[in-house]
């Protein structure tokens, strides 16, 4: 098992990981619409060199954005490793904080990056009702029968 970065990796492939996960390259959230495709990121590779994990940021002056993170093996370490390589990444540039925006039904999410430093910064009341103009396909209703509605944006600072 590897780590490599995004963009030594097939563009190909990765297009069809987003496409098998989201349905899509493109995510819109509070921040932007990304197309994560296009976006610096990592690879978590399994010994067939196939993505079993990946992970996309954007750096803006001295704040690092995860604009994606995804596991098709989860409870296996994949995401820690790859929210670990970005922090790495993101103070190496000179960060002092790294931020994501998640929905209100992801509680996974939620858990997963509290439990790693992550604190709840800012709620979006009603954001995905303006981010479904853009991009109509995003459900209704999430994890556990959730209505998706809002978005929780977390931050770590980095030291």
């Amino acid at each position: 098992m590897k780590i490599s970065s995004l963009q030594e990796y097939s563009k190909e492939q990765v297009i069809n990981f987003f496409i098998q996960q989201w349905g899509t390259t493109e995510m819109v959230i509070s921040s932007g619409v990304y197309d994560c495709s296009k976006l610096d990121g990592y690879v978590f590779l399994n010994d067939q060199r196939k993505i079993i994990g990946l992970i996309t940021y954007i750096i803006r002056g001295e704040e690092c954005e995860i604009v994606s993170l995804d596991s098709i093996e989860e409870n296996h370490g994949i995401g820690t490793k790859l929210v670990q390589e970005v922090e790495k990444t993101a103070l190496a540039k000179k960060c002092k904080q790294v931020t994501l925006i998640t929905t209100n039904d992801n509680l996974r999410a939620l858990k997963f990056y509290q439990k790693r430093g992550y604190f709840l910064t800012k709620v979006y009341p009603n954001a995905v009702q303006i981010a479904r103009k853009y991009k109509p396909e995003i459900p209704f209703v999430g994890d556990g029968g959730i209505p998706i509605r809002d978005e929780i944006e977390l931050q770590k600072v980095l030291v």
